[in-house]
């Protein structure tokens, strides 16, 4: 049996049509909206590869049922960009400049969880900051550029405001 729900992802809504109540919402970010910058990594809830907000919580979007998420606001990695075309944000920006994207599989789960840190912690203690990613595996950086890339969005974000 298949039905029909809304999503608001991004700003925007989006009808899901056809759809089986099963379906997890990072299926349908990926294959039937087009998002797809949150990865399929483990599918378990363990990598982190798959984050997204939902409302101001962020969540692995394979574990949550995409008709579950109707009535959220769903903000995925797209939806953190800035409005001009082909600009990144400021974390986006500080993993090119150190180095902190490798592959690039882990990238987009490990933006979105500095991005909730910085949000609520906009000067992280480095514990703060490792607790922050603990939930997203990289097995490219070893970690320590990915560090530095928070240390530079931290900085950047600093001098921002001043």
């Amino acid at each position: 049996m298949t039905e029909m729900y809304v999503l608001r992802v991004n700003g925007d809504e989006h009808a899901v049509a056809d759809a089986w109540l099963g379906e997890s919402l990072l299926y349908v970010l990926r294959e039937r909206l087009g998002f797809p910058a949150a990865k399929a990594g483990c599918e378990q809830g363990e990598c982190g590869s798959c984050s997204v907000f939902v409302d101001t919580t962020l969540v692995c979007a394979c574990l949550v049922l995409a008709a579950a998420a109707a009535d959220t606001e769903i903000t995925t990695l797209e939806g953190l960009q800035p409005s001009a075309r082909g600009a990144v944000t400021d974390v986006q920006r500080a993993f090119v400049e150190t180095g902190a994207v490798q592959c690039g599989f882990c990238t987009p789960g490990l933006v979105m969880a500095v991005h909730a840190l910085l949000e609520t912690d906009p000067e992280p203690t480095d514990l703060a900051v490792r607790e922050a990613i603990s939930g997203n595996l990289c097995r490219c950086t070893g970690y320590g550029r990915i560090l530095e890339a928070v240390e530079v969005a931290v900085a950047a974000r600093r001098g921002a405001a001043r």
